[in-house]
C-alpha cells in the first residue's frame, strides 16, 4: 500500500473502527449515492484529509476529480459549509 493510502486510510477509518481498503474507499467516493446514505467515511475523506492528499489519492487510485467534486458539493450541502473539493472544477 502506497504512503498517500496508508495515510488517507488512516484518517478515515480511525475515527469510526472501520478498514476500508483504498479501493472500496475509491468507490464510495465515485458513488453519487454516498451522500444520500449520509456515508461518514466519504464525508471524513472530504473534511479531514488534507485538499492536497485528496488529490494524490484522487489520482493514484483512478477516481475522476470531477465526479469527487461533485459529491463533495453534495456532502457541503448537508454540512451546511463548504469542503475543500466542492470549489474545484
Amino acid at each position: 500500500m502506497s504512503a498517500v493510502a496508508v495515510k488517507v486510510l488512516s484518517t478515515v477509518n480511525a475515527p469510526y473502527g472501520t478498514a476500508l481498503s483504498a479501493e472500496q474507499l475509491a468507490s464510495k467516493i465515485s458513488d453519487p449515492a454516498s451522500a444520500d446514505l449520509f456515508d461518514s467515511s466519504v464525508f471524513c475523506f472530504f473534511s479531514e484529509v488534507d485538499e492536497s492528499l485528496q488529490y494524490s489519492f484522487l489520482d493514484e487510485m483512478c477516481v475522476d476529480p470531477k465526479i469527487a467534486s461533485e459529491l463533495a458539493r453534495k456532502f457541503s450541502v448537508l454540512a451546511g459549509y463548504t469542503l475543500p473539493l466542492a470549489r474545484a472544477a
